[in-house]
Order: C-alpha cells, then sequence, then structure tokens
C-alpha cells in the first residue's frame, strides 16, 4: 500500500515538481541523478520528470540500465555512468560511453577508453525502478514525430488499461496537434477507464466510445458487458450494449461506402482496360484475343521506365544481355517516373498494336472466327517473348510515394492509387470522346465504321483508318497496363486476367457503344464487389457476376445499347 501510495505520488509530481528541472537539464543529466542518488523515490521521480522528452538518448539509455547495461568507472572526481558500446575486443572490452554527454570516455592524455564489464560496477535498480522505467519508455512513444507511429504507440498504451497513465495521456491530448491522433488518444484514455474502480468513471468511458464509434474498442467493451452482466452492474451492462449497437452501426455504415469505393475503382480499372477493346472490337469488329498481352506491354513499359530511374536493368533479350542503364534519380525525380511511364506505355501498345494489324489483322477482316484463331496464337508469342525478357515470375513495380498512402475519412480508407485510377479513367474516357467527336480521325473512323465501302468511294483511305484505330484501342490497353502496375504485380500472364472481363464488358454496354461500355464496367465493378462483401466469397462473387451476365443477354443479345450501321449489319 506504501509503495503504491509513492508510485502515484511520483507520477503526479512528475510533471510538475520537476518539469521545471526536465526543462532545464538535459536528459542525460537527469538519468545521471538519478543513478547516482541514494534515495528511491527521488530516483523515481527523476525517471518519471522524463516523460515528455524528446530525447533520443533516453530510451536507449533506460532500456540499458534495466538490462544491467549501464557501469560506474571509478574517477577522481568521483563515479561515472558509462556505457559499454560495441563488439568486444579479444580482451572483451568494449568502447566506453559517458552517460552525462554521450561522447566517449577518455583517460587524462584524451585517449578514448576500452573497459571490461566485469571490471566495473553494474548501476543497481529493483522492480519498481525498473516498472517506473518501463513506464517512461512506453510513454515515450507519445512523442514520436510520425503520427501514424504516434496512433500505433497510443493504442498499445490504451489496450494495456494501465489507470497510472491517463494523466500521460491527458497531458499529451491538451498539446496533441493531429485530429487523427486526438482521436486516438480520447479513445485510449475512454477505454483505460473501463478499468477504474468508480461506476460513475466507466459509465462516463463507455457513453465517449460509444460517441466516438470506437472500431478498435470492441472487444473491449464486450468483455466489459460480460463483466458487468456477471457482477450484476446492469447499468453498465446496458451502457455497454448501447455502445456496442452504436459500433456496429457505424460497422455497417464504413462497408456500404466502402463498397461504395471500392465497386467504382473496379469498376474504373475494368473501364481503362475495356475501353480499348471497345474500339478495337466494338468499332472494328475484330476479335482481338492479344488485347491482354497489350495490357502486358503497358504494365512491363511501366517496370522498364521504373527502373532506368533507378539503377538500371539487365534483359535476357532472347539469349543476349541487354544492358540498360539507370539514371540514379532520387527524390522528385525518381518520384516523376509514373508520369514518364504514361506516355511511352500507351506508345509502346500501339506500336506493338500498329504492327499486329498491318501484319495480320488487315488480311482477316469480317472473318471472326480466322481473326480469334490468328491472334490467340499472337497472344501465346507475345507471352512467350515476355517470359523470355523478363523471366516466368511476376516483378514487382514500387509505386512512387503519392500513389502508396490513403485517405480515412470517418474510419473509410481511400488509397490514393484507386483514387488516381478512378480521376485518371474519367479523363480517359473525356480524351477518348474528344477524339471520336471533335477531331478529322474521329470522323473518319466513325465514317468507316458505318458504311466502309460509302467511306472508301468517298476518298477515305479506310485502310490507314484501320491502323489507326487499332493502334489507339491497343495504346488505350498499355495505359490500362501502367495503372495496373500500381494495384498489384506484372507478370507475363497479367492479361489474360482481364480480357474475359474485357469481353463481357463490351458485350453487355452494346457492341460499338462508348457509352454503354461505361454503364456496363462501372455496373459490374459495383456488383462483383457488393457480391463479395455479402458473400464473403470472391470466387462465388464472381461467378454470380458471370451467370447474372449470360442471363441477361439471353434477355437481351444486343446489350443496354444497340448501335446500328451498315457496316456491323454487314
Amino acid at each position: 500500500m506504501r509503495l503504491t501510495i509513492r508510485l502515484l505520488f511520483a507520477v503526479a509530481i512528475g510533471f510538475g515538481l520537476f518539469a521545471r528541472a526536465s526543462a532545464a537539464e538535459s536528459a542525460r543529466a537527469i538519468i545521471v541523478s538519478a543513478i547516482l542518488t541514494k534515495d528511491e523515490p527521488t530516483k523515481i521521480e527523476l525517471i518519471n520528470s522524463l516523460i515528455g522528452s524528446t530525447d533520443d538518448s533516453i530510451k536507449t539509455l533506460l532500456t540499458a540500465w534495466k538490462q544491467d547495461g549501464l557501469f560506474l568507472y571509478p574517477s577522481s572526481a568521483g563515479p561515472v555512468p558509462v556505457l559499454l558500446t560495441g563488439d568486444p575486443d579479444e580482451n572483451s572490452a568494449q568502447k566506453a560511453v559517458r552517460v552525462d554527454n554521450g561522447l566517449p570516455l577518455t583517460d587524462e592524455a584524451g585517449k578514448p577508453l576500452h573497459l571490461v564489464a566485469g571490471d566495473l560496477t553494474t548501476v543497481e535498480h529493483d522492480a519498481t525502478l525498473r516498472h517506473a522505467m518501463s513506464g517512461v519508455v512506453e510513454l515515450l512513444d507519445l512523442y514520436i514525430p510520425d503520427p501514424a507511429k504516434r496512433i500505433q504507440a497510443i493504442q498499445t498504451i490504451g489496450y494495456g488499461q494501465d489507470v497510472e497513465k491517463i494523466p500521460a495521456l491527458e497531458k499529451r491530448l491538451t498539446m496533441e496537434p493531429d485530429a487523427n491522433v486526438r482521436r486516438a488518444l480520447q479513445e485510449a484514455v475512454a477505454v483505460t477507464r473501463l478499468k477504474d474502480a468508480s461506476d460513475k468513471v466507466r459509465l462516463d468511458a463507455l457513453v465517449e466510445l460509444r460517441t466516438l464509434h470506437s472500431l478498435s474498442s470492441y472487444d473491449i467493451i464486450r468483455t466489459a458487458m460480460r463483466e458487468a452482466d456477471k457482477d450484476g452492474k446492469r447499468e453498465i451492462a446496458k451502457a455497454a450494449q448501447a455502445a456496442l449497437k452504436a459500433i456496429d452501426a457505424h460497422k455497417s455504415l464504413i462497408n456500404f461506402y466502402g463498397t461504395l469505393f471500392r465497386g467504382l475503382s473496379n469498376g474504373s480499372i475494368l473501364l481503362i482496360v475495356a475501353i480499348g477493346l471497345a474500339i478495337t472490337f466494338g468499332l472494328m469488329g475484330v476479335i482481338n484475343m492479344a488485347h491482354g498481352e497489350m495490357i502486358a506491354i503497358g504494365a512491363y513499359t511501366t517496370y522498364l521506365v521504373e527502373n532506368i530511374f533507378g539503377t538500371g536493368i539487365v534483359i535476357p533479350f532472347f539469349g543476349f544481355s541487354l544492358s540498360i542503364p539507370g539514371i540514379h534519380a532520387t527524390g522528385w525525380v525518381y518520384q516523376s517516373y509514373f508520369f514518364v511511364a504514361l506516355p511511352l506505355s500507351f506508345l509502346a501498345a500501339a506500336v506493338v498494336g500498329i504492327g499486329l494489324e498491318r501484319s495480320i489483322i488487315r488480311f482477316l477482316y469480317r472473318r471472326p472466327l480466322e481473326s480469334l484463331l490468328a491472334t490467340w496464337g499472337v497472344s501465346l508469342l507475345l507471352q512467350q517473348g515476355l517470359k523470355l525478357m523478363f523471366g516466368s515470375n511476376n516483378v514487382q513495380v514500387n509505386s512512387p510515394s503519392y500513389l502508396s498512402g490513403n485517405w480515412t475519412i470517418n474510419d473509410i480508407t481511400f488509397g490514393w492509387n484507386r483514387v488516381f485510377v478512378i480521376g485518371f479513367a474519367g479523363l480517359i474516357v473525356l480524351g477518348v470522346w474528344l477524339i471520336l467527336t471533335k477531331t478529322p480521325l474521329g470522323l473518319l473512323i466513325r465514317s468507316v465504321m458505318q458504311n466502309r465501302n460509302m467511306a472508301s468511294c468517298m476518298g477515305v483511305r479506310t485502310e490507314r483508318v484501320n491502323m489507326l484505330t487499332f493502334g489507339l484501342g491497343s495504346g488505350l490497353a498499355g495505359l490500362a497496363g501502367a495503372f495496373i502496375s500500381q494495384i498489384g504485380n506484372v507478370g507475363p500472364n497479367l492479361g489474360q486476367n482481364y480480357i474475359v472481363d474485357c469481353f463481357m464488358t463490351v458485350v453487355v454496354g452494346g457492341v460499338g457503344n462508348l457509352a454503354g461500355t461505361i454503364y456496363s464496367a462501372l455496373g459490374i465493378g459495383f456488383v462483383d464487389q457488393s457480391l463479395q462483401q455479402i458473400l464473403l466469397n470472391p470466387v462465388l462473387g464472381k461467378i454470380l457476376v458471370l451467370v447474372a451476365i449470360i442471363l441477361f443477354l439471353q434477355w437481351r443479345p444486343s446489350g443496354l445499347f444497340v448501335t446500328r450501321s451498315r457496316n456491323l449489319d454487314d
């Protein structure tokens, strides 16, 4: 009892009596004073006065003290606390560092001393002192500069439910500038107060947790409700049940809006992937089974650009080693590699698409079965070529910092990479619409789509239009590959994961109708994510989406929107 009173007294005056001393003295000086003093309560008071300090040496020194790593070196001026660091030499001696200033301990000639731990007196400590040091070390994490790490430390302290740490949490709350960290501190204080002996304090804490909709404290509140039921405290149990209901309602809201966001982002990815196919298949009538490989080419182009901005890359190019040096960029120059990769991904896939159209596709127009088989063979060749160049294993594309984080709004997480994809998908749709409706190329594409023979009679070079149209569709697929590289790994078979969904999207939307492709992609994305959330089984969700599409096409074979033209009718 007497020991507990001393501890509480030490914690209480640690922020008052020694706050001025902490500001005036360095943390190292305070630790030296605690080591050299003989009075046990004074030791604890000095140690607790370190709470709130941002000196990085505190954690190292207190941890070493607890682990018998601090020693007293006898000198003419009195014992000097030292820390032995580094690996022992052949004589088991280590470098000695003074605790008071962090500088090497030297002899009279100024030469650094190397000491043997066994020849020195170990700084003593007992259970009470170790407990005080552990509390200080744990509370030092409340002042970590990184808000994310600070929140993690606060949650760890809150889960411990040590009521003696409430004053430190409340002190940090009064000076915390970050709103998310303040919320974490409020939750930690409320969770810790559930262990208070006063029923009123526990009721107030449950009301606070209900207001905060604290997801992380759900299990702790449920435990508190069971304990209250067991002890016959109905009012506390009722308050705990109300808090759990409020948290459950908040969870439902998070799942709803989270599903909407994931559905929108999933639909945007599908839209970017499918919009190129909507041009080559929908507008040209070519069943291009190699469309997925155009996606992979765009993704690998992004991978190459990232390595060129970094340390370079060596490619086993069909039996020869092709070494591409890097520019060793750092900082914002390296982070900007993705904006260079976007146009290059488009151009790389467009060039390959134009080569495919000039060498094979142009001989197979209006021959769907032959074009399907030919492009399927090309897809196998391209996959094998990518394996020979980059290997069969997936490669990792490191996302730039501005695409790696996320926003958390009311516990709903919005990944920056998916927000970027959603925004850029809108720009791509706008760009394609402008090309098809506001440019001479778009006019030629629409004329050839509606009536190829009449366009040819009017002097339109239909073969050139076909080449450029196929290049545009392939380039959009490469652009999609660049985005996909920021979401997952890149491999030779990357495109095969999307080719079926692409065709389904284009067919459901209506062959040759870009607006239908947009509605179809977003609709399939929303339905897929919703079913996964409801069924908690991604595979079953995709199966049901496929079944629903098949039934839809049985009812409406032409898709959502029907595009009529003489060319398509033929």
